[in-house]
């Protein structure tokens, strides 16, 4: 009896672990227009527009304009950028790139998707894409790992003709983010999130002011290190509860049927 009530309670608690990574797998239903949603890009990473993930941003510009926004991503998510480029009715052959930056503004690698796309004269528009590598809450200084704190999206031209250079286009930009719970967790922290804030240094080396530094101010739902918690100690207590089941079983099966037959044999 108390051995089906342990294997119930082992049961129930994997059942708490594998249903929240279910929910979170599931895709973001995608939106061409979000009421609140930004409408402008900034020009550089100081004047980058902060977007929220799971909102579409817009922005109008010109063929050879450098189109920057920032997000929030926490450690062990795996953002995913989705970009889209209306182009106008008649152009020659373009050629767009998607770029994303870290807090330190070191360029981040694409784990898939294709962040460079060449969209054919007189097409409609182009979508370069970049799903990122997960977000670790630690890692080596000498290391390029993506960390926690503000990313910069840096949407530009590439290759175009020189007629074409100038032309209005509109485009979109959307971050999704993928939980992937315990399976990225490590030991160790940041002692913050690399978010630009106020008394920033410029290029001169002097302090800036808070007016003049770009100040961060979204955060992922729920604040900063918000994944403490991963279903990664979930699986630690299931395996726990099944060591010491078999423990427990395998005392019973050795421990033998009682107390010895006082009666010698062929008695």
């Amino acid at each position: 009896m108390w051995i089906t009530r342990v294997l119930s309670a082992a049961l129930l608690l994997l059942e708490l672990a594998v249903t929240p990574a279910v929910a979170d797998s599931s895709p973001s239903p995608s939106a061409s227009q979000d009421d609140g949603a930004p409408t402008e890009a900034g020009t550089s990473f100081r004047t980058a527009t902060e977007i929220e993930q799971g909102r579409t941003a817009t922005a109008s510009g010109s063929t050879g304009d450098y189109l920057y926004w920032s997000f929030p991503a926490d450690a062990g998510q795996r953002p995913t950028v989705h970009a889209k480029v209306k182009l106008p009715e008649a152009h020659a052959a373009q050629t767009w790139q998607l770029d994303v930056y870290d807090g330190l503004r070191r360029r981040q690698s694409c784990q898939s998707g294709a962040q460079t796309r060449t969209a054919a004269a007189d097409a409609a528009s182009v979508g370069p894409t970049c799903v990122l590598r997960t977000v670790r809450a630690w890692s080596e200084p000498w290391a390029n790992d993506p960390l926690p704190g503000t990313y910069y999206i840096r949407l530009t031209v590439v290759d175009l003709a020189t007629s074409d250079l100038g032309l209005p286009v509109d485009a979109e930009v959307r971050v999704d983010s993928k939980d992937i719970g315990g399976a990225a967790a490590v030991d160790g922290s940041l002692a913050r999130p690399l978010v630009p804030g106020a008394g920033a240094v410029s290029d001169s080396g002097e302090e800036e002011s808070t007016e003049q530094a770009l100040l961060a101010s979204l955060e992922p739902s729920g604040g900063w290190a918000s994944g403490w918690w991963s279903d990664r100690w979930v699986w630690t207590a299931v395996g726990g509860a099944l060591a010491a089941l078999a423990g427990v079983g395998g005392y019973a099966l050795t421990r033998g049927s009682g107390r010895p037959s006082l009666v010698p044999p062929g008695a």
